[in-house]
């Protein structure tokens, strides 16, 4: 009989692991769905506009903001530790779990139910206390650092790679995790468990987030059709929201996202060149449909949220590879120091 250690080797693990966390992504959206309607007698401020969010108590108490912050810190210290746990300690990845990973998702899974307690008891998440920009740029920023950290497996434009160079993107490889916890954590506590539909998606977005976070060091967590989900998954929630929100700039979202999958995603997905131009032709398809009636004086709108993501890749890569410099200035054995390159790289360096 195989001992506990062997069954989380084999490869069939890591894939119970994917399907039993999206089912109970599945799942858990449907309860928030269902208590959610217990918070319709929470009293809100009217909405004062795009920088306002609406979903926060009118007089909050000393113990909404304390478990709020207290429960997110929790969250994110551990999250962060068996992150560190994981790549100082196990360091290699399995076709299987670790046995970290477990550690990881029941974690995670007692700190979802927390916060749906602590919506259903206290109500307000951090929303009550920081910018509603912080949330949406948290998001952001990690999409932006999986472009980056990516371009060299497919390549940033139709496949092309951008030589942003070695140091950079291994700097990114190796401390993304820290990154990508932190974005999903803080967004995860931003908002309550509210039961309105762009609160439904979000939550199961970040559902799907921590399940992908809580897979590290496993051959699932770089399935890059896994990962493409994590990427695209954001177009759906953008679009449902702005489409629920009657703004009339859901072509924003949807053309901007898609149109990073067609330039990008998409490439890095081993698919046959017709099949890529097939999906190129129903993006441009569709794209003269909508704006043939929308107006073509908007036909900006499709290129803000790619010109924006592809612009902050080009700044992180500037940013990381200022820090390199800086340390590399600082330090006598700099590289070294930050995990960028062996000690025998710095002494041929040196040399």
């Amino acid at each position: 009989m195989p001992t506990i250690s062997q069954s989380l080797e084999h490869p069939r693990s890591a894939k119970i692991a994917l399907w039993g966390g999206i089912i109970f992504s599945l799942v858990f959206t449907g309860i928030i769905w269902w208590a959610g309607q217990r918070l319709g007698s929470i009293p809100h401020l009217p909405d004062q506009g795009v920088a306002w969010y609406y979903w926060k108590l009118i007089t909050p108490t000393f113990w909404s903001h304390f478990t709020a912050w207290m429960f997110y810190a929790l969250h994110q210290i551990t999250f962060w530790s068996l992150i560190f746990y994981a790549q100082t300690r196990v360091k290699k990845y399995s076709t299987g779990l670790h046995p970290v990973n477990l550690v990881a998702l029941a974690a995670n899974v007692f700190f979802i139910l927390l916060h749906f307690i602590q919506t259903q008891v206290w109500y307000d998440g951090l929303a009550q206390d920081v910018s509603i920009f912080s949330s949406q740029g948290s998001v952001i920023l990690m999409l932006v650092a999986i472009l980056l950290m990516e371009n060299k497996r497919r390549g940033l434009f139709w496949g092309k790679k951008i030589p942003f160079g070695k140091r950079v993107l291994s700097f990114v490889r190796k401390y993304h995790g820290y990154l990508f916890a932190w974005a999903t954590v803080y967004t995860f506590w931003y908002h309550p468990m509210e039961n309105t539909f762009g609160h439904l998606i979000g939550f199961f977005y970040m559902f799907l987030l921590l399940l992908q976070g809580s897979l590290f060091l496993t051959r699932i967590h770089v399935n890059p059709y896994w990962m493409v989900v994590q990427e695209v998954t954001v177009a759906i929630h953008g679009t449902l929201v702005a489409i629920l929100q009657g703004t009339g700039i859901w072509p924003m979202f949807f053309f901007g996202f898609t149109g990073i999958f067609i330039l990008t995603q998409m490439h890095g997905l081993n698919l046959p060149r017709w099949l890529k131009w097939v999906f190129t032709g129903l993006f441009a398809s569709f794209t003269l449909l909508i704006y043939s009636s929308r107006g073509w004086v908007q036909l900006n709108e499709i290129i803000r949220i790619p010109l924006i993501e592809y612009l902050l890749v080009f700044v992180l890569a500037g940013l990381v590879a200022l820090g390199i410099w800086i340390v590399d200035r600082f330090r006598k054995q700099p590289a070294v120091a930050v995990g960028l390159i062996s000690e025998e790289q710095a002494l041929k360096d040196k040399a």
